[in-house]
């Protein structure tokens, strides 16, 4: 696939899948596979494993190359897969590389967890891994304020593959002028902080979004995007209202619950098991109860089962392609 084409791509809804476990907190790559397929199926055509709504940090290697290797497989030629990479600039590489060689289309580039991070340093870190993998679409995920349009522009003109930034530092302010500074035509510019930041950003440049929601409810988040693209924020408003209150679960207490409430509701809707690895937690019955009724008002299709256990066969199909809706 061209530069062209993947960045025609990440103009869009970014999906952002979770990673299932099962009752031996071991990936669950079945149900990892059908909620893959759900995303395509629904028309999404970027697919990220070992993103944070994925739980990258709480896997291993191992772990994260069996989810990489089943979104590639799982999604076919019906989306591009973007496979997350970080860690030390090693670590990295060989994850980059292997994306390269299980069929991932591109890399996105977990921002440094490192304490000290130089400006400079910084583009020497991308740099290294985006000219380890020169046939690799190159995402950078950028959390960071003081990262600047010149360090993003360096690393455009050094790197021909590194084409789209997600943009995840919460002000639009800043985000305006950086894309400028750093070339708002040269990457594809996407709201790395999902669907209620989305309508600030899109309309000061951004032309797609990253989502956790679209795991449960791809419908609205695909809806919100084609009203973005269009500029009709207000059909953009209504669908930012319908999820608000779910997002905020989410972003509560410093994102605590971020992955749980995403997996809580996939459970409740019977798609997969709710459980989290620690630094996250589950929630609480008080929680889940809230967002319960915040789902019973979306009418999303359940399939029948115990919740948190993984249905099978008819079932799941009936939820994902809507057939004999149980």
């Amino acid at each position: 696939m061209t530069f062209e084409r993947q960045r025609a791509r990440l103009a869009g809804v970014v999906a952002i899948p979770v990673t299932p476990f099962d009752d031996r907190d071991k990936v669950d790559a079945s149900a990892y596979g059908r909620l893959v397929r759900r995303l395509v199926d629904a028309g999404v055509e970027v697919i990220t494993p070992n993103g944070n709504t994925g739980e990258f940090y709480a896997l291993d290697g191992p772990e994260s190359r069996l989810c990489l290797e089943t979104t590639v497989a799982a999604a076919g030629t019906g989306a591009s897969v973007l496979a997350g990479v970080g860690h030390d600039i090693s670590t990295a590489i060989r994850a980059a590389r292997h994306a390269a060689a299980t069929g991932a289309d591109m890399i996105m580039i977990h921002q440094p967890v490192h304490p000290y991070v130089a400006a400079d340093g910084w583009v020497d870190y991308h740099r290294a891994i985006a000219d380890a993998v020169p046939e690799l679409g190159v995402v950078l995920y950028l959390r960071n304020p003081a990262i600047g349009g010149e360090q993003l522009a360096q690393l455009g003109e050094d790197c021909p593959n590194v084409i789209g930034i997600k943009y995840a530092v919460p002000n639009v302010v800043r985000f305006a002028s950086v894309a400028r500074d750093a070339g708002l035509t040269r990457f594809v510019w996407i709201a790395g902080l999902a669907e209620l930041s989305a309508p600030g950003y899109f309309a000061v440049g951004a032309t797609g979004f990253t989502s956790g929601l679209v795991n449960v409810d791809p419908r609205t988040s695909l809806e919100m995007f084609d009203a973005l693209a269009k500029g009709d924020f207000a059909t953009a408003m209504t669908g930012w209202e319908r999820i608000r209150q779910f997002e905020e679960m989410r972003a509560a207490d410093n994102n605590a619950n971020n992955v749980s409430v995403v997996k809580e509701a996939l459970a409740h809707l019977g798609l997969c098991s709710a459980t989290v690895r620690p630094p996250s937690k589950a929630l609480t019955s008080a929680e889940r109860a809230h967002l319960h009724a915040l789902l019973a008002e979306w009418d999303l299709p359940r399939v029948q089962g115990v919740q948190g256990i993984e249905p099978q066969g008819d079932q799941v199909r009936q939820a994902v392609f809507g057939e004999n809706q149980v």
